[in-house]
């Protein structure tokens, strides 16, 4: 009669990536030439009430040759950027019948996925070069938002408009989701007009700024994501930050840096010895400021046209589905 396994422990998990990580456990020295296969349950933290499986089964776990430990796991699941997940394993010995000699299960251990890299934000700016289209003049950064919005800036924010926590909002990989600190600005414009539209999502005042006091060469200009929410627009999110700043600071190692004068999406450029900005025509661009604004360096008035309350972003939660802007490393 075939000997039993022991119960592998003590697993421990490192090198988490977005779409990867690496596991190893202890088994008894006596297991470590029998066992020919393992079996792993991975389980998202929130199903709770996943029950064991038999390997044979459930075709969506993982079942692995016996390697070196320890191992790597990637691709075998779509794996999401910070997501918790729960893990335990299993080890086997295939026997001659095609049956296997199975150990119990391990403890089960909890972890949390990472950020998208630079290199998967770089595949996500690829993509949204791909349909950004031509580029556009514009003069003016703007900020629509609720009459009490900017009453408050006034009153209690000495006349700033104060950075504050992005949302969940975009690639739930994004890393600046929950981290990175700034105010959000528009430059879209109307293609017949040249100028800002008259409608807006956020609120009928708007406060508009000329574009060099927020982009000029002393501000560095990040991408941070890519995305759309069931529709035909597509977003993408850039990031300004003076150079040097804290916001700096955070986007240097996290995000792609563009090049403000050449890039497809929003540029700074000098043309008869003044600043010349243009932004792309098929992407509606989302940017973040990552320093207080004074009120004083721009106008605030009322718009005419009316809120559109299906094209906020406040929370949006990306289309996974979409073959335009997602990549194969989760959503």
């Amino acid at each position: 009669m075939e000997m039993l396994l022991s119960t592998p422990h003590s697993i421990e998990i490192n090198n988490i990536t977005c779409d990867s990580f690496r596991i190893s456990w202890a088994m008894e020295g006596s297991d470590l030439e029998r066992v020919t296969h393992y079996f792993i349950d991975l389980n998202k933290k929130e199903n709770k009430n996943s029950n064991k499986f038999k390997h044979r089964d459930v075709p969506t776990k993982l079942v692995a040759k016996a390697v070196p430990l320890p191992m790597t796991v990637r691709g075998h699941w779509f794996l999401s950027p910070r997501t918790e997940y729960s893990v335990a394993v299993q080890t086997a010995v295939k026997q001659s019948d095609g049956e296997y000699l199975v150990s119990g299960w391990s403890e089960t251990v909890e972890f949390c996925t990472g950020d998208y890299a630079k290199e998967h934000l770089a595949q996500l700016q690829e993509k949204a070069e791909q349909i950004a289209g031509r580029m556009l003049r514009f003069s003016v950064f703007y900020r629509n938002q609720h009459k009490e919005y900017f009453q408050h800036a006034r009153t209690h924010c000495g006349n700033m408009l104060q950075p504050y926590l992005k949302d969940n909002s975009g690639s739930h990989g994004s890393p600046t989701s929950g981290m990175l600190h700034g105010v959000f600005f528009s430059c879209n414009t109307e293609f017949n007009t040249g100028q800002p539209p008259q409608d807006s999502p956020y609120g009928r005042w708007r406060f508009q700024i000329p574009a060099q006091r927020l982009f000029n060469p002393s501000t560095n200009l990040y991408f941070a994501d890519f995305y759309c929410m069931y529709t035909a627009y597509h977003y993408a999110i850039l990031v300004l930050a003076p150079k040097g700043s804290q916001g700096d600071r955070f986007c240097r190692d996290r995000l792609p840096l563009l090049d403000i004068a050449c890039n497809k999406f929003l540029t700074c450029s000098v043309e008869d010895g003044e600043l010349i900005f243009r932004h792309a025509q098929d992407l509606i661009l989302e940017l973040i400021y990552t320093e207080p604004v004074d009120l004083s360096l721009g106008t605030l008035g009322e718009i005419s046209g009316h809120q559109l309350m299906s094209l906020s972003t406040a929370d949006a939660k990306k289309d996974p589905s979409c073959k335009t802007c997602n990549i194969s490393v989760g959503r």
